[in-house]
């Protein structure tokens, strides 16, 4: 109903209010347009006035918008909490672009493939698969920036 929509336009925030911690500190804190961060069912998008929800996160990149300005983070599990102008993402593990180490991740992904490879009856493939997941997403949150050292 535009009628509806129209009266309640102003009532709707213009952004959104975005909180990043993880257990060693906190990431980030400020105003932004927009966030997308790897939600239990997938990617998921927010905008000022997005309805209300938690959910669990996934290993993934948490991007959000301030202006023209796109900034990419690592997160490995942890919550997010969705409210009409605030956004919190409680993650386990979490690296801005600049702290992630690249040849680390180079390494660790490498090691891990290498267990995954060799494998046998004491290897716990949900543990190696969750490492080469983490270090292949730190190595794409690095590329989104442009990061090669």
């Amino acid at each position: 109903d535009l009628e509806f929509l129209s009266k309640n336009k102003d009532s709707l925030p213009e952004k959104i209010i975005l909180d990043i911690v993880s257990p060693e500190k906190s990431l980030f804190s400020g105003e932004v347009d927009e966030i997308t961060v790897p939600a239990a069912q997938g990617y998921l998008g927010s905008l000022p006035g997005h309805a209300p929800l938690l959910s669990e996160l996934q290993v993934g990149v948490i991007s959000y918008r301030q202006g023209t300005d796109e900034s990419y983070l690592f997160c490995s599990m942890g919550f997010l909490e969705v409210l009409e102008d605030r956004v919190s993402v409680l993650a386990e593990k979490a690296e801005l672009a600049d702290q992630i180490d690249i040849e680390q991740a180079r390494t660790d992904q490498s090691d891990a493939e290498e267990v995954l490879r060799v494998g046998d009856e004491v290897t716990d493939y949900t543990e190696v698969t969750l490492r080469i997941r983490e270090a292949s997403t730190r190595l794409e949150v690095v590329a989104k920036v442009g990061r090669t050292t």
